[in-house]
């Protein structure tokens, strides 16, 4: 694929990815319950809406306590202005337990806040703003940082994320990997889950308790206008994770870790499923905060490509690297077919352009991934640590790295390269 039919595919692949449609029949939660809490509430309404054939579930001005909500197909969740979806700190209320993917390895874990198994024709709509009350006092303490609220003696995740890693390596059935109920794997607020036609649109999101929105295996998925503001612990912004047919258009990303991260699987587990995650428009975006800008990893098994980013503004106090391709041999899967073009940078403590081979665990594998085919074209960059970062294996080389018609000033030191085939920079600038 070349630079012509990359964007030229990028545009068809926009056209192709259209918002699902509703009946024209309105559910007003308030219709359905009262009281301090609303899950029955949400449940009902949901429900009522999917059985009379769709439509949208309306969440009028106010703030609504609830645990877990579920979508069904045909139904949107339209959240007005000055409406909050206040979710419930007691991790009880996210039981009993479902089907998901906790970084990037099956299991069966805490509902996500808003959770959809096998529907099609879904969305969360308007201009409300969905709270995951996530902070030091909860949830976040459970990652097991000073930082983020956890102290000594008290609860942290560790000990379940290396069991959760144990199963998968042994290859213990996915339905015998059960967390939930005495353990502390926090859940993803938003996860569609083998979904088709899934809409996420205007609403703003803050204090989640980790990753924010989380397509797993979703087939045309659109993503626009969403702002982000939470910055907690693995607080990734948007994750499309083995899915295809993705849009992510016109949204704020001010999070905890990586604005936006496309995933594929993560070791064995990856491998069994073996699912890529390919067909990606990243366009009008705005990354301020907090590692990479628009991450294609870590979790790299199954494979990751078509990936197009426009016409995007990265930078801010903080805010780490800009195109971040980071994976190693013991992740494996592949990268192909990465273009990116018209990008504004106004400040990165690192580099614009990294693609890494050594990320994290380095070359302790024996399953190093090819990354090839990778484009980036006419970046003005303000400040960055360096322009690029390149470095692949010296058996398995990167390829086809192109970075042409782009100014990167006030440069903190030199780029580094290492066992990379066919480079070209041209008309590229680089001062300090």
């Amino acid at each position: 694929m070349n630079e012509e039919e990359a964007w030229r595919y990028a545009d068809e692949l926009r056209d192709r990815v259209r918002p699902p449609q509703f009946p024209d029949r309105w559910f007003d939660l308030t219709a359905f319950g009262t009281g301090d809490t609303w899950t029955e509430a949400f449940r009902a309404a949901i429900e009522a809406c999917h059985e009379a054939g769709g439509g949208h579930v309306r969440v009028p001005p106010g703030t609504y306590l609830t645990g877990a909500i579920h979508l069904r197909s045909n139904v949107d969740l339209h959240i007005e202005a000055d409406a909050t979806i206040l979710f419930s700190t007691d991790p009880a209320d996210y039981l009993p337990a479902v089907y998901t993917r906790f970084s990037a390895i099956e299991c069966y874990n805490y509902s996500p806040f808003i959770y959809a198994y096998d529907q099609e024709n879904i969305a969360i709509t308007g201009q409300g703003v969905l709270d995951g009350g996530a902070g030091p006092e909860h949830w976040w303490p459970w990652v097991g940082t000073p930082e983020f609220g956890w102290r000594p003696g008290t609860p942290h995740e560790a000990d379940d994320w290396a069991e959760l890693q144990r199963m998968a390596a042994d290859g213990v059935p996915v339905e015998e990997r059960v967390f939930g109920t005495g353990h502390y794997l926090r859940p993803n607020l938003i996860q569609p889950y083998l979904c088709r036609n899934v809409l996420v649109e205007g609403v703003r999101i803050v204090r989640s308790p980790m990753w924010e929105i989380h397509p797993v295996r979703c087939e045309n998925v659109l993503v626009r206008n969403v702002s982000i503001y939470s910055r907690g612990p693995n607080n990734d912004g948007c994750d499309p994770e083995s899915c295809r047919s993705v849009v992510i258009s016109g949204c704020v990303f001010d999070v905890g870790d990586d604005c936006i991260a496309i995933k594929a699987g993560r070791g064995p587990d990856g491998r069994r499923v073996g699912v890529p995650c390919e067909d990606v428009l990243i366009e009008d975006c705005d990354m301020r905060y907090r590692y990479g800008s628009v991450a294609i990893g870590t979790d790299t098994t199954g494979g990751i490509r078509n990936v197009f980013v426009r016409r995007c503004r990265w930078g801010g106090p903080g805010l780490y690297f800009g195109l971040y391709i980071k994976t190693n041999s013991v992740r494996g899967g592949f990268v192909e077919n990465v273009f990116v073009k018209d990008i504004e940078i106004s400040e990165l403590t690192k580099e614009a352009v990294s693609i890494d081979l050594y990320h994290g665990d380095g070359h302790n594998g024996d399953d190093p991934p090819p990354i090839r085919n990778i484009h980036v074209a006419s970046v003005r960059s303000d400040r960055t640590r360096s322009a690029y970062l390149l470095r692949g294996y010296p058996e398995q080389p990167l390829r086809e790295i192109t970075i042409k018609g782009s100014s990167f000033a006030r440069v903190q030191r030199a780029d580094i390269v290492s066992d990379v085939e066919r480079l070209s920079v041209t008309d590229v600038t680089i001062g300090k």
